[in-house]
C-alpha cells in the first residue's frame, strides 16, 4: 500500500481523571440552623423551638427557600399567627426572634429590615401570688418528691426546671445552700436551701442512693452529663455526686452510647400534681409552679428583704425584672388602705349611713 494511502493517525486525548476529592454536600437549611444554635451552646429547648418556628415560616411560604425571601414575608407570616391562630404577644416574639437567627446567624444576611422589625408588645400582668396560708396549704397537700420539689420552688426561689435538674452535688445542706448550674441565661447562681427541709431532703437522699446502687449492679446507674464533661471525666456518669437529686422512676437506652440511663423527673408530672394539690387545698387561684416561685419573691419583699438580695437569689439579670414584685408595697396588708377603712370622723357625712 502506498504510503500515501495510509489513514492519518489520529490520537484520541482520553479524559484525565479528576482525582481531586469531591467536597462534601452541604447540610440542609434545618441542620445548619442546628449547628449553628448548638456551637453557641444553647437550650436544646431554644433549638427544638426555633427549628419549629422555621419550619413553619418555610412551609407558610410554600416551601420557598428563606433566602428568596425578606421583611414582606416575615411580616406576613407574623401578622397571621397573630390574627389568623391568635397566638400571644410571647408567643409571636420567639417566632420572630428565630427567623431572625436563621437569617443573621445562618444564612450570613444582614439584612436592613432586621432592625426594623418591631417585637409585639407583651402585656403587663401582675404574678399569681400565693398567700402564706395558701402556700401551707398548698404543701400539705403533697407527698413523697412532689413536696420535696414544691418546698424548693417557694423555699429558695427555683424555676421548675432548674429544681429537676439539680445534681447530687449542689447541695449544701452545711452552709444551707443550693447551687444553680447553667439556669436561665447560662448563668450561674447561689440561692438558699430551707433548714425546715434538710431532713426529710436527707432521707430522700438516701433512697436515691440507694436506688443508685441497685442500678450499678444491674450494669446500669449513667446520667447524662453537659457539654463534653462525658469524654473528660469518663468515669463520672456512674458517679454519685453527678446523679440527679429527682431521678425519674424509669430508665432508658441512650441511642449515641447503649448506656443504660435515668433521666430526671419530668416536669409535667411536677405540675399535674401541683395542680392537684391546689384543687384539694381549695386555693382559687390559677396556682403554677411558678407562682412559688413567685411567692418566695413576694414573700421576702413583704418581710423586708433588699430588693438587689431578692435579684441575686432569683438570678434576674436587670433588676428591673426584679421590680414586678413591688407591687406587694402597693397592694396587701402592708399596702394602701382604702378611706373607708379609716376610722371615721364624727362630722363625716357618711358616718351611720347604712352601707
Amino acid at each position: 500500500m502506498d504510503r500515501r494511502e495510509r489513514p492519518e493517525l489520529v490520537l484520541i486525548e482520553r479524559p484525565t481523571p479528576d482525582i481531586t476529592p469531591s467536597s462534601p454536600a452541604k447540610p440542609r437549611l434545618l441542620a445548619q440552623v442546628s449547628d449553628a444554635i448548638r456551637g453557641r451552646h444553647y437550650a436544646r429547648r431554644t433549638e427544638r423551638a426555633y427549628l419549629g418556628w422555621i419550619r413553619r415560616f418555610i412551609l407558610f411560604h410554600g416551601k420557598r427557600h428563606p433566602g428568596e425571601m425578606a421583611g414582606p414575608e416575615v411580616t406576613e407570616f407574623l401578622t397571621s399567627l397573630a390574627v389568623d391562630r391568635g397566638v400571644s404577644a410571647s408567643t409571636q416574639n420567639q417566632a420572630l426572634s428565630a427567623i431572625l437567627f436563621l437569617y443573621k446567624e445562618v444564612l450570613g444576611r444582614d439584612l436592613p429590615w432586621l432592625g426594623a422589625m418591631i417585637h409585639a408588645k407583651r402585656p403587663e400582668r401582675l404574678p399569681v401570688v400565693l398567700s402564706r396560708a395558701e402556700v401551707a396549704a398548698l404543701l400539705a397537700e403533697l407527698r413523697g418528691p412532689a413536696h420535696l420539689i414544691a418546698c424548693l420552688l417557694y423555699g429558695g426561689g427555683l424555676r421548675l426546671l432548674e429544681c429537676l435538674q439539680l445534681r447530687i452535688k449542689d447541695l449544701d445542706p452545711a452552709r444551707r445552700e443550693i447551687r444553680i448550674r447553667d439556669g436561665k441565661g447560662r448563668k450561674d447562681r447561689v440561692t438558699v436551701l430551707p433548714g425546715l427541709i434538710i431532713p426529710e431532703l436527707s432521707k430522700h437522699v438516701t433512697a436515691t442512693m440507694a436506688q443508685h446502687r441497685l442500678d450499678l449492679a444491674a450494669g446500669a446507674g449513667y446520667v447524662a452529663l453537659p457539654d463534653a464533661l462525658a469524654a473528660k471525666y469518663p468515669n463520672a456518669p456512674r458517679e454519685w455526686q453527678w446523679q440527679w437529686l429527682f431521678p425519674a422512676s424509669r430508665g432508658y437506652v441512650d441511642r449515641k452510647t447503649g448506656e443504660h440511663r435515668r433521666h430526671h423527673r419530668h416536669e409535667s408530672a411536677v405540675q399535674r400534681d401541683i395542680k392537684v394539690a391546689a384543687r384539694a387545698a381549695g386555693i382559687p387561684k390559677l396556682v403554677s409552679c411558678h407562682a412559688l416561685r413567685h411567692s418566695f419573691a413576694t414573700h421576702l419583699l413583704e418581710s423586708g428583704q433588699d430588693i438587689r438580695t431578692i435579684q441575686e437569689l432569683l438570678g434576674h439579670k436587670d433588676v428591673a425584672t426584679t421590680m414586678i414584685y413591688t407591687h406587694v408595697l402597693n397592694s396587701g396588708p402592708l399596702g394602701v388602705r382604702s378611706p373607708l377603712d379609716y376610722p371615721q370622723d364624727p362630722t363625716d357625712p357618711l358616718r351611720g349611713r347604712p352601707r
